[in-house]
């Protein structure tokens, strides 16, 4: 290793070799930094010859981070010795990667050093909310200005020792109220974290180390990595394309803008190498390469995620937001000063009295500090009645319940990466899925004849078995990686490439790697969606006598379209035929057989031609080398999955690439398409792409929700469907992993991806993602999606009615000249415990099969407002009004009557007043978990987390009441008196059964 010094770690050499390696340093390292002026001593180490580079860590630190980010932002690589000379500078070797293995000596580890000097492949995310954020809130402001009147005043009448209850207890309740808050954004952050670690080990990335390639998960990228890059994936780092033919990639998450296909930035490694972290490519050819420059917080992405600020506020927590501060809080305010000129005038024509009974304002005579003492009395009760109907807690009880969903999902083997997927999941209407991708190879025919399972048993021609061979592994964007120790080889690659690799390696003894190194690629056409067909042209990388610099055109894609592009066929003994009509009609006919025994159909072709290096791939009289019958099995909790799908309200289409027959088959397999089914016409229910893309505006919108089946669809066809369906109001849910599918996916109202199966592009575009590609986990997040709709519905209704109820309560009492009784600590109490303990017990309950059996709820949030419905709907409003109604009329009752009923003093009424407040929201929490149900005991058992809750806050309630009575002025009470306040609460029970036999 030489350094600047001059010297190396072998010893020293001669003063002018010395020298001149130490100025080649120097130079390199000035043409490197020149991009940014950046200062003339800083080096890069000179291009090593070894196959694997070990590392010095003080000249890889020495490297400036900046620097190097600079080279894919500026987009200037001139000045660097191309891409070999960064690769020098980084100490990497291009094809066998980095070195991940220790000396003999004790070298430090070279992926640790590199993540050291540039940083880990990880996002920082912004810092969680502190505590203190919660005291800017206008509410908390307002309490915590009562809290300091009330202490002073406190002190003035009654002393330091006794005085500072009353103000002392607000500051504790406010702040145990901000606490539970921080709390809950606490374990939020938590789960955001655990969510997006989980999120990355899914993400995995090809590699090259050691000599090997190997899959890593994308945040161990480090810089100087060497990355395979394949269609759908996703660019994990900053980085140039060093090998590669065509690769297009697909900005636009980066740009903000859509990009068509004619827009797609072309990257090649000798012209526009540089690739952009979170860039999606659309199209790559064989072997495409890049080498990381930069990753994490120092690419392009990590620099524009640092100036933007990320809300992660879901639609329904916005509108609650909204709500509370754009209607509740002004109408309150107004009606808070409606009451303040009320008592006022009460206060001033002498209709108040004291504690002793006397009056209270008798006109000059009126001590000045007795009539502020009133006048802040008379303040604080009007803002109690204000914020008492003020339901802050409902966004707080919203995350509360999107933290509990996700984190019991992730044990479902699923991860929602956008919280919304969950309030929007529950309204789902339509499910567009597509196959399985479990695919392998079932049949196949070398020319006119079929080859069974056993090709040994057959005679093989050596020039069609070479074919065969190069057809697929130079066709291809799948890999083979063969570990060096044991026998176990791994095929990667989508489910159609990891097939044919893998039928060609076991059946043919196909040695991709040898293939490789033996012919050298001309030119790629990658496969497209549109064309279904990819192509490439060769040459043996050594001249022989045989072969003499012949080009070899291979094909490959969907069996009648390479069909068409033949002239000629190959049999089993090697000989080229022409093809007339009789047999183009025999191949048709195999053709379709196979797609109606639902296999997907392929076919190879080649064609030989002279050295025209650089000219485009002959497309016509090719000879077809064999068809290619690929199975996708239906797999038996696919059929369940969409059998239960359907008992939900919900309606199952199935869109794919296939021809119809292959599609028709499928879907019925799977249940979409039923014989039984009277309402269905087969020739309306399965159509192809074209066909639909073809029909007039008016008539897709006519014909889109009688479609069971669109085969043959391409991307646009599939993005058609979707807005086709939103735009006849439905909520739509897609399922894919292809990258075709990513456009459908991200036009969804919710897209669901396959974790293993799914492309990198895919999954970014997706809203959940299913990681173990059990389609029986559908269902199931349905399932979760009505919960989390249905337990924020309860949740509401228990909120609205203590906040209806206090209100009514509050403002009878003012107007009656009393005292209210729910005081402002008081009042923090009840929220406290409805907002943070209600909210948790609600929040544990289970999606049921009941549940999953009814009609889809309307969307709460929507694209258009005529589509959005209400969130409280008639049948809570029922059972709000009666509820609060029950609870006015019984604090009333012993509010006005208490003592003479119970024989007791003012102070014992008090306390059974919040008693029996407390109780009945804590009974009407078991009335919450059935909105429409009558037993709502149903179940109950099985949720030991809601009766633990449920028991905590009586024992809570006991221990303020009893242990806690000089902070909240409350009165011990007898065993009598707390059955008095338990059988008043219990009585909201048969009250609510009663309730929901009137119909709305």
């Amino acid at each position: 290793m030489v350094t600047l010094d001059g010297s190396t770690k072998h010893g020293k050499g001669k003063p002018n070799k010395r020298w001149a390696l130490a100025f080649a340093t120097i130079y390199s390292a000035r043409a490197l930094f020149s991009l940014l002026d950046q200062k003339k001593n800083r080096k890069l180490l000179p291009p090593t010859r070894n196959s694997f580079v070990l590392i010095d860590g003080a000249a890889i630190s020495s490297i400036d981070k900046t620097a190097l980010a600079a080279i894919v932002k500026d987009k200037s690589l001139d000045q660097l010795g191309g891409i070999e000379g960064v690769a020098s500078a980084l100490e990497t070797n291009i094809r066998n990667g980095i070195c991940t293995t220790s000396t003999s000596t004790g070298a430090v580890h070279d992926v640790a050093l590199r993540q050291k000097a540039f940083g880990s492949n990880t996002y920082q995310r912004p810092p969680t909310k502190s505590l203190t954020e919660g005291f800017k809130d206008i509410t908390v402001l307002i309490l915590l200005l009562c809290a300091a009147l009330s202490l002073g005043l406190g002190i003035k009448e009654h002393g330091l020792k006794e005085g500072w209850y009353d103000g002392g207890g607000i500051f504790v309740a406010v702040i145990l109220t901000i606490s539970s808050s921080a709390v809950g954004n606490f374990i939020q952050n938590r789960r955001l974290e655990r969510l997006f670690k989980v999120n990355s080990n899914t993400i995995n990335v090809n590699v090259v180390r050691d000599g090997k390639q190997q899959q890593i998960p994308i945040f161990e990228i480090v810089v100087g990595d060497v990355v395979f890059l394949n269609t759908g994936d996703q660019v994990p780092a900053d980085g140039l394309l060093f090998d590669g033919h065509q690769l297009q990639v697909d900005e636009s998450s980066l740009t903000w803008e859509g990009v068509s296909s004619t827009d797609r930035i072309q990257v090649k490694s000798n012209r526009n190498p540089f690739l952009l972290f979170g860039s999606k490519v659309v199209a790559a050819g064989e072997d495409a390469r890049m080498l990381v420059t930069s990753v994490g917080m120092n690419t392009t992405w990590g620099a524009m995620m640092t100036e933007t600020a990320i809300n992660e506020e879901t639609p329904l927590q916005a509108w609650l937001n909204k709500f509370a501060s754009s209607i509740a809080k002004p109408a309150l305010a107004v009606l808070s000063f409606l009451i303040v000129v009320a008592l006022l005038v009460r206060y001033f024509t002498g209709n108040t009295a004291n504690e002793k009974g006397n009056q209270e304002f008798v006109g000059s005579s009126t001590k000045a500090g007795a009539m502020v003492i009133s006048m802040v009395r008379i303040i604080a009760v009007a803002v109690t009645i204000g914020l008492v109907a003020i339901p802050e807690g409902l966004s707080w009880a919203v995350a509360v319940i999107l933290a509990y969903s996700g984190n019991r999902m992730i044990a479902d083997k699923v991860i929602v990466r956008k919280r919304s997927a969950c309030e929007t999941m529950g309204s789902a209407t339509t499910i567009c899925i597509l196959t399985l991708n479990q695919m392998k190879v079932a049949k196949f025919w070398l020319g006119p004849d079929p080859i069974g399972e056993d090709p040994n048993s057959y005679s093989i021609a050596t020039n069609v078995l070479n074919l065969i061979q190069r057809g697929v592994a130079l066709n291809t964007t799948g890999s083979v990686y063969r570990a060096t120790s044991g026998s176990n080889t791994e095929f990667c690659g989508s489910p159609i490439e990891k097939a044919l690799v893998s039928w060609a390696s076991l059946t043919f003894g196909m040695e991709m790697e040898k293939l490789k190194q033996n012919y050298t690629i001309l030119l790629v056409e990658a496969f497209n969606s549109e064309k279904k067909r990819s192509g490439v042209s060769i040459r043996r990388s050594t001249r022989t006598k045989d072969d003499n610099g012949t080009i070899h055109v291979h094909w490959k894609g969907a069996a009648e379209i390479i069909l068409a592009m033949c002239s000629s066929y190959y049999d089993v003994f090697g000989r080229m035929k022409d093809m007339d009509g009789n047999e183009r009609t025999i191949f048709e006919k195999i053709i379709a057989d196979m797609a109606a025994s639902s296999l997907r159909c392929l076919a190879l072709a080649h064609v030989q031609i002279p050295d025209q290096e650089g000219h485009e791939l002959k497309e016509d009289g090719l000879a077809l080398i064999g068809l290619v019958g690929i199975e996708d099995p239906c797999r038996p909790e696919v059929r369940k999955a969409v059998d239960d799908c359907q008992k939900a309200g919900v309606n199952v289409k199935m869109i794919t690439g296939d021809n119809v027959f292959v599609a028709r088959e499928i879907a019925t397999e799977c249940g979409i398409l039923r014989l039984d089914d009277q309402d269905m016409n087969e020739t309306e229910a399965v159509v192809e792409g074209e066909v639909f893309r073809n029909y007039t505006p008016e008539e897709r919108l006519e014909k889109v929700e009688k479609i069971r089946v669109m085969a043959r669809s391409s991307p646009c066809d599939k993005l058609l469907m979707v807005q086709c369906l939103k735009e006849k109001f439905h909520v739509v849910a897609v399922t894919g992993g292809g990258t075709n599918d990513s456009q459908a996916l991200k036009e969804a109202d919710i897209g669901l991806c396959m974790g293993i199966m799914g492309t990198q592009m895919a999954k970014e575009s997706s809203d959940i993602i299913i990681l173990d590609d059990n389609f029986a986990s559908i269902p199931r997040v349905l399932g979760w999606g009505r919960c989390v709709y249905n337990n924020i519905q309860k949740i509401i209704q228990l909120q609205l009615t203590v906040n209806i109820a206090a209100l009514v309560i509050n403002i009878v009492e003012a107007v009656s000249a009393r005292e209210i009784s729910f005081t402002v600590l008081k009042l923090l109490w009840v929220n406290l415990i409805i907002d943070t303990l209600g909210a948790l017990a609600l929040a544990t309950e289970q999606p049921t099969k009941e549940l999953l059996m009814e009609k889809p709820p309307p969307p709460v949030m929507s694209r258009t407002t005529t589509q959005a419905q209400p969130l409280i709907t008639n049948i809570m409003w029922r059972n709000i009004l009666f509820q609060a109604l029950y609870q006015v009329v019984a604090i009333l009752i012993l509010r006005f009557s208490g003592e003479s009923i119970f024989h007791v003093n003012e102070r014992v009424k008090d306390t059974m007043i919040l008693s029996t407040s407390v109780l009945c929201q804590v009974f009407n929490q078991v009335n919450a978990r059935r909105l429409e149900k009558k037993n709502v005991f149903m179940g109950i058992h099985k949720n030991k987390l809601f009766l633990g809750i449920i028991g905590m806050t009586i024992i809570l309630q006991m221990v303020v009441v009893e242990l806690l009575k000089k902070f909240t002025d409350t009165e011990s009470l007898s065993l009598g008196q707390w059955g008095a306040c338990l059988g008043i609460a219990v009585l909201s029970w048969p009250i609510g059964w009663v309730v929901k036999c009137i119909p709305v």
